[in-house]
């Protein structure tokens, strides 16, 4: 969509470059990406960074005007944790680069979520970027590092010292995102910990810290909690669901209430009609919709091409949405001349006593699959993975 940057970014690029960008992350991160990281970042023009904003501040201000009542619904009684916040500590959005009917390329809502992504690795990764090819710092994120590290603070850490204050993960060491972990570590001063190396004593938990038992009072929250049923012979001493004198960053019931549980609620141009399942009326045909399961990550138990069988087959009905299709439009060019298609993150965080979130960074991911997802591209492939979006006057 730049044709300028575009062009002076495929004359640079190199393998040799994209090998350093990867050693780059590697060194910083003292551990490799767990995900694919694309040759290339996502070039968008200012016009287009306009329409995303727009469509994110009306979709803020309907999540707002939404009762408490309403939110509540989303939360599973199983998944239910004690002391639950007025508003989220994050708020995710996911875009698709769309074109319109009229052919103007928009963004288009995928999904949404209140759970913490990869803010320390993609603001790693923009600055790796500008590293590697340093005309790219001319359009970079306008943010000084030392404010977007302030703002992390400020959320995670807050006035506590930071050694009460860890980021909770399951197995850390096995997930995809360590990176991320290794990174946030650095910047904050805060261990990574394994629930299963929670201690528990009566509403208190505890961390081994260096060989001394640390108490823990703030919990940077990693974990997906409804994922903890599907690890076999999972033993722990907390169990989310107690009470206990911790404050969460953010509260696990909100990875319930801001999710795709609220696509079917939210009205904006650029966002694409969607369905509870069990309300799918029958003028519209199944054909232009995509079947997605409400709590899901990563792309699992999407279906691209539901059928009435699929559908009638689906007993818990009001755990799925159907969402109108959206077609993403191959306009990243490789040096091969062939086009990828894009997904951006908006990454924003909310303070407590702030009436609106702020936005820190993006991420962005490329393809040229049937699905916005790193698993599901070829492996040959290039100018596809985990990316960052540079946006700038064309």
């Amino acid at each position: 969509m730049i044709p300028k940057y575009r062009k002076q970014f495929n004359q640079e690029f190199s393998q040799e470059k994209y090998n350093q960008l990867k050693d780059i992350l590697k060194q910083k991160g003292n551990i490799e990406p767990g995900f694919r990281i694309s040759e290339s970042p996502i070039f968008l023009t200012k016009e287009f960074e306009g329409k995303l904003l727009d469509a994110s501040e009306s979709i803020i201000s309907q999540i707002k005007a939404l009762p408490s009542e309403t939110l509540k619904k989303a939360v599973p009684e199983n998944c239910k944790v004690p002391n639950d916040t007025d508003q989220p500590h994050f708020f995710t959005i996911d875009f698709g680069v769309c074109k319109s009917e009229n052919g103007e390329i928009e963004p288009q809502l995928i999904e949404l979520q209140a759970f913490p992504s990869l803010y320390t690795f993609q603001k790693t990764f923009e600055n790796t970027f500008c590293e590697v090819y340093p005309f790219l710092s001319d359009i970079r994120n306008t943010m000084p590092a030392e404010t977007f590290q302030q703002h992390l603070k400020d959320l995670i850490v807050g006035d506590e010292n930071p050694e009460h204050v860890i980021l909770l993960e399951i197995f850390p060491e096995k997930q995809k995102t360590a990176i991320d972990f290794a990174l946030t570590e650095q910047l904050l001063g805060i261990k990574t910990v394994c629930l299963t190396k929670v201690k528990k004593e009566g509403r208190k938990l505890y961390y081994e810290n260096n060989g001394k038992l640390t108490e823990i009072k703030r919990i940077y929250n990693r974990v997906i909690f409804d994922e903890l049923d599907r690890i076999p012979d999972l033993v722990t001493e907390f169990d989310f669901r107690e009470e206990v004198d911790v404050k969460w960053i953010t509260h696990p019931n909100w990875f319930f209430k801001i999710s795709k549980f609220l696509l079917p609620l939210l009205k904006h141009q650029f966002v694409p009609k969607s369905y509870f399942l069990d309300e799918f009326p029958e003028t519209e045909k199944l054909e232009d919709f995509v079947l997605k399961p409400l709590f899901s990550f990563a792309g699992s138990g999407v279906n691209l091409n539901p059928t009435k069988e699929i559908t009638d087959g689906i007993e818990d009905k009001e755990n799925y949405i159907l969402q109108r299709k959206v077609t993403y439009e191959p306009i990243f060019e490789d040096i091969h001349g062939e086009f990828s298609k894009a997904e951006i993150r908006l990454l924003y965080i909310w303070k407590e006593n702030e009436d609106r979130p702020i936005l820190l960074e993006n991420l962005g991911r490329m393809t040229k699959a049937a699905m916005v997802n790193v698993d599901f591209n070829k492996k040959d492939a290039i100018w596809i993975g985990s990316s960052n979006a540079f946006f700038t006057v064309e």
